[in-house]
C-alpha cells in the first residue's frame, strides 16, 4: 500500500512539473555528456600515448661533410667517432635504457626519404650525399630520453639528437587542454543541474503542501513524506544519465569507430567498451546530483 501511494505521488509530481522535469533531464543529459566526453578524451590520449610512445625512437644524426655544427668541425663522421658514440651508449648507466640500436646509412636514409617524399617535385634534387647517417635508438622507457641525449650530445661526430616523442607532445598538450575544457563545461552544467533539480523539487513540494501537511498530522514520518520528491529528482537525473550514455555510445560507434576508424586507420581509438566502462560513473554522478539537490531542498522544506 505504501509503495503504491509513493508511486502515485511520484506520478502526480512529474505530471504537475512536466516542463521542469524535462528541463532537468536535458540539463543532466548535457552535463553528463560533457563529463563523459572528457573521460573518453582522456582515455583516447592514454591509448595514443601507450601505442605511439612505444614506437618512437631517439635519432642520433651523425655529421655530414658540409655541417656547420661545432661538433662537426673535422668534417664527416669517422669510424673512430662512430665507435666512440656506440661505446658511450653501451655504458652501464645508459645501456639499461637502450633496447636496440639501428644504424642507418646515407643510402638507407635516402631510400626512406624517397618513399616518403618521392612524389614531391622538390625531392628530385636530393641525393644520398644530402642525407645524414644516423643511429636509431629504441628505448626501453621513452621517458628516459634525456639520459641518452645527455650522453651522446656534444660528442665529436654527432650533429644533433632528436626525440620523436616531441612530435606528439604538442598534440597531446592540445588534447589535454580540450579535456580540461570539457571537464570545466561539465562542472558548470553540473551546477546548473543541481540548481534546476532543486527548483523542481521545491516547486513539487510547494504544489503539494496541503497533502504533506495532512500526512504530518496523521503521523507520517519525515522520510515517508520526502521520499516521493527525492525519487522524482532521481528519476529525472537517471533519465538524463541514460540519454548521455546512449548519446556517447552512438557517437563512439558511428562517429569514431565507423567514420574515423575507416578514414584514419593508424590511430588506436576508444571503443564502445570504454563508454560502458564509464557508464557506472555517470549514473553515480546523476544519483549524487539528485541526492544533493534533495537534501538541500527538503531539509528546509520539512521545517516549514
Amino acid at each position: 500500500m505504501r509503495a503504491q501511494f509513493i508511486l502515485s505521488e511520484i506520478g502526480i509530481g512529474l505530471r504537475r512539473n512536466l516542463s521542469m522535469t524535462i528541463s532537468v533531464v536535458l540539463v543532466t543529459f548535457v552535463c553528463l555528456t560533457f563529463l563523459g566526453a572528457a573521460a573518453l578524451l582522456q582515455a583516447q590520449i592514454d591509448k595514443m600515448k601507450d601505442d605511439w610512445y612505444d614506437k618512437v625512437e631517439v635519432s642520433v644524426f651523425l655529421c655530414p661533410s658540409n655541417s656547420a655544427a661545432p661538433t662537426c668541425a673535422a668534417g664527416e663522421v669517422t669510424q673512430e667517432q662512430r665507435d666512440d658514440i656506440l661505446a658511450a651508449l653501451e655504458t652501464p648507466q645508459v645501456a639499461e635504457f637502450v633496447q636496440e640500436i639501428y644504424p642507418e646509412s646515407k643510402e638507407q636514409a635516402f631510400e626512406a626519404f624517397q618513399r616518403q617524399f618521392g612524389d614531391q617535385f622538390w625531392a628530385s634534387a636530393a641525393t644520398a650525399d644530402d642525407m645524414n647517417a644516423s643511429l636509431r635508438i629504441k628505448l626501453t622507457d621513452p621517458e628516459q630520453y634525456q639520459v641518452v641525449a645527455d650522453v651522446v650530445s656534444g660528442r665529436p661526430g654527432v650533429e644533433s639528437v632528436e626525440d620523436q616523442r616531441r612530435l606528439f607532445d604538442n598534440l597531446f598538450l592540445v588534447l589535454d587542454r580540450a579535456t580540461w575544457a570539457a571537464a570545466g563545461l561539465a562542472g558548470i552544467m553540473l551546477l546548473a543541474a543541481v540548481l534546476l533539480i532543486t527548483t523542481t523539487i521545491r516547486l513539487s513540494a510547494l504544489s503539494r503542501k496541503r497533502e504533506t501537511g495532512i500526512m504530518r498530522l496523521v503521523g507520517a514520518s519525515t522520510l515517508f513524506i520526502q521520499l516521493p520528491f527525492m525519487l522524482e529528482g532521481a528519476i529525472a537525473a537517471t533519465l538524463g544519465a541514460a540519454m548521455a550514455i546512449g548519446g556517447l555510445w552512438l557517437g563512439v560507434e558511428y562517429l569514431v569507430a565507423d567514420w574515423l576508424g575507416q578514414s584514419v586507420t593508424w590511430i588506436p581509438y576508444v571503443s564502445t567498451s570504454d563508454v560502458l566502462a564509464i557508464a557506472p560513473l555517470l549514473v553515480i554522478v546523476a544519483f549524487v546530483l539528485a541526492a544533493i539537490s534533495s537534501l538541500v531542498t527538503l531539509s528546509r522544506y520539512t521545517k516549514v
